[in-house]
Parts: C-alpha cells; sequence; structure tokens
C-alpha cells in the first residue's frame, strides 16, 4: 500500500524547506521531504567540530538581504546575530584590503589619497567598455588591468577553471567596487548569521506535525512506493533527466579543515588568495559568530572538478553552458506534476536570501491570497 501525502519535496534545503514550511502550516498540506544526505539544511548546514568550534560544513555562508520580507520570514525560526564580513586578499607578500576600496587605493600607490583622486585615477586606468560582456570586461571597465590581474583573473581562473573572457559579467561584478572607506564584502543593509546556526533554523522550519522526514535516501527509490499530487524538485535538473542531453557542467570543492591552539589564526574572518597556492581561500568563522574559546578552526577551500561522486556546487554561468541548460529547461516546462526549485534545479546562482525569496513567491503562485 503507498504511503499518501500531498506533496512530495525532493531536497532539505532553503528551497525545500520553505516551501514545506509554507504548505504544511498555511495550506495543512501534509508533505514528505526526501534528502539524500544525513542531515537537512543542504549547503547551508553548519555544525560544531570535537573542539566546539562552529563551521559551516560546505564552506562560508553569508546570509544578506535588502529583502523585508525574506527577513521577516526567517526570523521566524531564528534570532540574528549582527555581523559585517571582512576580508582580505593575500597577494605580492602582504594582505590587502578587499573587495577594493579606497584603503585598497592607498595601499597600491603608497601614500594617502582620497576619495576624489581614486575616482580620478581609476578614470584613467580604466578600459572604456560600455557594455561589458564577460567578467574580464566588467572588471577592467572598472579599475583597469592592474587590479584586474592582481585580485580577479587568477582567482577567477582557480575557481572555475575557465578565463574570466569567457564567464558571464556577473561572476566578477557581483563583487563591488568602492571609492570611499567601505571595506565590507558586501552592501545589503541586513547582514546577519542565525544566532543558533543554521542547521538549528532548519530545525525548527520543519518542525511540523504535516511534515515528514526521510534523511539518507534516494528519491528515485522512494517515488515508487508514494502516492502524493505534485513533486517540488530541488537537486540537479539533469540528474532529474538522467542527463539526457548531456550533463550539465558543475565546479566542486574540497574543503580541508585544521585546528590549532590559537584564538585566531588569521586577521579576517576570510582571506583570499588569488595567485598563490591552490585553494582559494581560508576561512575562520570565529570571526564572525565571535565564539569564545582559546582555539581556533579554520577551513581551506580548494575549487575540483565536478566528478562522480562529487557535490554539485556552483552552476557554471557561461553562453554554452547556459544553452545546454535551456534544453533542460523546456522540457522542465512541459512537466504538469513537477516544480522545479532552486539554484540547481534552474541552473542559477542565487544567494540565500533570493533563493527564499523565488521559494515563497513559487508558494504564492500556487496558493495565491
Amino acid at each position: 500500500m503507498a504511503f499518501a501525502v500531498d506533496y512530495v519535496i525532493v531536497g532539505a534545503g532553503f528551497s525545500g524547506a520553505v516551501m514545506a514550511e509554507r504548505l504544511a502550516t498555511r495550506q495543512n498540506k501534509r508533505c514528505l521531504v526526501i534528502e539524500r544526505r544525513n542531515h537537512i539544511g543542504g549547503n547551508a548546514y553548519d555544525r560544531h567540530d570535537k573542539h566546539g568550534v562552529l563551521l559551516h560544513q560546505y564552506g562560508p555562508h553569508y546570509f544578506r538581504t535588502n529583502s523585508d520580507e525574506v527577513i521577516s520570514y526567517l526570523s521566524q525560526f531564528t534570532d540574528w546575530h549582527p555581523c559585517e564580513y571582512k576580508i582580505l586578499s593575500w597577494a605580492n607578500g602582504k594582505y590587502w584590503q578587499f573587495p577594493i576600496n579606497l584603503n585598497t587605493f592607498e595601499q597600491f600607490i603608497g601614500r594617502p589619497s582620497t576619495s576624489e583622486e581614486m575616482e580620478q585615477t581609476l578614470a584613467q586606468w580604466r578600459v572604456p567598455i560600455p557594455q561589458p560582456q564577460n567578467s574580464e570586461e566588467v572588471i577592467i571597465s572598472q579599475v583597469g588591468w592592474e587590479l584586474y590581474e592582481l585580485f580577479f583573473r587568477n582567482y577567477t581562473r582557480k575557481q572555475w577553471r575557465r578565463e574570466p573572457r569567457d564567464l558571464d559579467p556577473s561572476v566578477c561584478g557581483r563583487i563591488p567596487i568602492r571609492t570611499n572607506r567601505d571595506d565590507r564584502y558586501l552592501s545589503e543593509k541586513f547582514q546577519a548569521l542565525p544566532a543558533a546556526g543554521y542547521t538549528r533554523l532548519f530545525e525548527k522550519m520543519l518542525a511540523h506535525p504535516n511534515i515528514h522526514l526521510l534523511l539518507n535516501t534516494d528519491y528515485r527509490q522512494a517515488l515508487p512506493h508514494l502516492k502524493f499530487e505534485k513533486l517540488i524538485y530541488t537537486g540537479p535538473v539533469d540528474d532529474f533527466y538522467d542527463h539526457a542531453y548531456g550533463p550539465l557542467p558543475y565546479r566542486s570543492l574540497r574543503f580541508e579543515p585544521e585546528t590549532h591552539e590559537l584564538e585566531f589564526f588569521q586577521p579576517a574572518l576570510q582571506v583570499n588568495y588569488p595567485n598563490d597556492h591552490d585553494f582559494t581561500r581560508i576561512v575562520e568563522l570565529k570571526h564572525a559568530t565571535r565564539q569564545r574559546l582559546p582555539l581556533t578552526t579554520v577551513i581551506r577551500e580548494y575549487p575540483q572538478e565536478f566528478l562522480p561522486g562529487a557535490e554539485p556546487y556552483y552552476p557554471i554561468p557561461a553562453p554554452d553552458t547556459h544553452a545546454l541548460y535551456r534544453k533542460y529547461a523546456d522540457r522542465a516546462a512541459q512537466e504538469r506534476d513537477v516544480i522545479f526549485l532552486g539554484r540547481l534545479a534552474t541552473y542559477r546562482y542565487y544567494n540565500m536570501d533570493q533563493v527564499v525569496a523565488l521559494a515563497l513567491h513559487q508558494y504564492k503562485k500556487l496558493f495565491p491570497d
């Protein structure tokens, strides 16, 4: 006898959790959330290591948003720990302020300066490109070749295994360039971490009697035993269709934690390594969580090829990948009882608040007020 629910939701990350919570609490729908990993939270999952240090298991997740709706929604399930994410870049044997701002410019020219001088100098350094078509053009049109080479080119090549000129403008264009002393990594008005961690946030979102959870489960094996109205799918869209048009390319990551008997290992939450080493960055989350511990754990992040068994972390934003995805998107658009939602299902690089907003929007499409 089949187990009957209203919705089967594949994936317990933000997309799946938001949909399950809204459907269960607002519409009294029975939801089964199926997750192939052994935990909820998707890539936002966090945990304490054996030393008690809170870590983001799948790389740093810096929550930020300008959406009052997203803040209000998530605040039902968590208090917040306000923080501003500060990072540095290690290049030419020293730490640089990053993203590029007036402090960075002063380091580069070797003396004090002003916003006016920086703006005038950048105007001379910029390459005039009215409509940048790729990530190389978007940066050189803002700061010229030298700063591009110092901070962007090699980091992007390590991260994506492609030249910046072969990637969409959004890849490098999402990093701000400032001519004042604002040294924050991000610009959104709301910047904070869940006070008790992301995992606790997800636990509260999914703590409803209408929500059932299956961990360590392949949804394909479960579906024949289920009776349901709709499927909400948040996994890789090419995997859903058994790679019918060929596999979509992703970038994967390897994380190497390292514990030190120091209060802090490095001078900032994140240090980028654009030109040295095989890793792209070292993250020390204690700078943001402000845990009071006599030791610290840092994580080095190594970009990896996406091979069988690897995690698909980043869809690759480039013209050829968009063309391949379009074949899957056209097929997905014909599905009547399947909803494709989230970063992997739509092959887009979204921030967490964007994922939450899209899930809320999808819920409202299903059940307009």
